[in-house]
């Protein structure tokens, strides 16, 4: 079920037989010379929606802008300063509070987001402690899932890709992409052919030492074929997952 093609009155209808929603989140940023630059919010949305199709889970709009000024230095990407992206969150989520969510799933796509994740929680956890004075209780339960961290993906990710998959531009996620969008395969020789590893620090670092992009990885190897294996493994985990925050206390 997703939220963008619902009405109201059927998200009232939603809200009387559950308090939950994912709400996939990403990034756009430079995925090397063949992947998409929505890599990070196509993968959890793709994901996501399979999942609330097959269960019935309300699945939000993505937050598809993230934090990612280390990307910068390649053409196309768009950023949020962590402030920034750490507000929309409190907005976001202070919007479907508001409506009757108690429990709110961020599934997400791209590393550089955990820690402005985190760091909403904090505000917004933070705020209903200060207006409820004298209890301990939360009014909301946040939670952050990475897609490759659901119980048995990454696993799958390695068995799929036992050399080359990566830390940034990875085989794997630009599989899920072309899953996504068949028409959009773009085939593009690497050189190297797995890229070099290191840390970065900013926008010009990275470009100065990752000129194509890549970090670690050759997708090259990437196919739709793969991406739907990754996609319909995922999309089972997603539900479960989502089935046991639901449940915990």
């Amino acid at each position: 079920m997703q939220l963008h093609q619902s009405s109201w009155p059927e998200i009232e209808g939603y809200l009387k037989r559950s308090n939950g929603i994912i709400v996939p989140i990403g990034s756009t940023e430079q995925h090397g010379p063949n992947g998409l630059l929505g890599t990070d919010a196509i993968c959890p949305e793709v994901i996501a929606k399979q999942a609330g199709d097959d269960s019935g889970i309300l699945i939000g709009p993505t937050f598809n802008v993230g934090s990612a000024q280390h990307h910068l230095g390649f053409s196309g990407t768009i950023t949020l300063r962590p402030s920034t992206m750490i507000a929309a969150m409190y907005d976001w989520a202070s919007s479907l509070i508001r409506h009757g969510f108690e429990r709110i799933y961020w599934f997400n796509g791209h590393g550089g987001n955990i820690a402005p994740i985190n760091s909403a929680f904090a505000e917004i956890y933070s705020e209903y402690s200060f207006q409820r004075a004298g209890s301990n209780r939360r009014p909301v339960k946040l939670f952050l899932r990475n897609w490759w961290e659901l119980p048995g993906v990454g696993d799958l990710c390695r068995e799929i890709f036992p050399v080359g998959e990566g830390s940034h531009a990875t085989a794997s996620e630009v599989s899920v992409t072309y899953y996504a969008y068949p028409d959009a395969v773009k085939n593009v020789e690497m050189t190297p052919k797995i890229a070099p590893t290191g840390s970065i620090r900013d926008a010009d670092d990275y470009r100065r030492q990752f000129p194509d992009g890549r970090i670690g990885s050759d997708p090259s190897q990437a196919t739709p074929e793969k991406g739907e294996r990754i996609v319909k493994a995922a999309k089972k985990a997603l539900v479960r997952d989502f089935e046991a925050f639901m449940q915990a206390s």
